[in-house]
């Protein structure tokens, strides 16, 4: 194919939520990552460095990179653009193809293999949550959505391991239930895998027309 090549270096872009995270890959094998989880979003300030302590702890320049990867959402309004459209400057000013990864996807390939129902949970306001909700062998049980949490919430799929951002403001109201909880926060690092199959089936996105799935607007209003 086009796109196969002796070396295949990727950029992984993670900005959907209060984490920002890059991480650089060869052929599918993570080579560095620089990542920090604050309070406060920091991605405008620190993303672009990130990419570039990430490029010179393996002394390659950004003409070396071969694909960027981003994760597409669902999440923060403003980090998704931050991340996209830094990735999109990027793919165009190197020609290069843009890859999108799903954030609950990216998310799950960080977690190891399960024989439980596996659900991420992305903080998308007060009792809220983005989520979708993933057999053990990876098949969707439960589309991606944003849902209100209460305290009978997903008890279809029990046992499940639950993991995210938004896995804290329910783990008081379900300690009664069959869940295991997973210390497991959004990483770039959990774009390589994914990133590099779809590199090598040259699954990209249009650089002029790709956006986000935000599921709600600036304002945390749905759309």
């Amino acid at each position: 194919m086009k796109w196969q090549m002796k070396n295949s270096y990727i950029l992984h872009i993670e900005t959907a939520t209060k984490v920002c995270s890059v991480a650089l890959s060869n052929n599918g094998e993570l080579l560095a990552c620089k990542e920090s989880n604050s309070d406060g979003f920091i991605h405008s300030e620190s993303l672009t460095r990130y990419i570039q302590e990430v490029l010179q702890s393996v002394q390659l320049n950004a003409s070396g990179l071969h694909a960027i990867s981003f994760s597409s959402g669902p999440g923060s309004y403003t980090g998704l653009r931050i991340g996209l459209s830094t990735a999109k400057g990027l793919c165009f000013a190197l020609n290069i193809p843009l890859i999108s990864v799903e954030t609950l996807d990216a998310l799950v390939a960080l977690i190891e293999p399960s024989d439980k129902n596996i659900i991420p949970l992305l903080d998308a306001r007060r009792m809220e949550v983005y989520t979708q909700v993933y057999s053990p062998n990876g098949q969707i049980l439960q589309e991606l959505d944003s849902v209100v949490l209460d305290e009978t919430s997903f008890t279809a799929f029990e046992p499940f391991v639950a993991f995210g951002d938004g896995a804290e403001k329910c783990k008081e109201m379900w300690a009664h239930r069959s869940i295991d909880w997973l210390d497991i926060h959004p990483s770039a690092k959990g774009q390589v895998s994914i990133a590099f199959q779809k590199f090598q089936t040259e699954k990209f996105e249009d650089l002029a027309y790709f956006t986000p799935i935000y599921l709600k607007d600036a304002n945390g209003v749905r759309r």
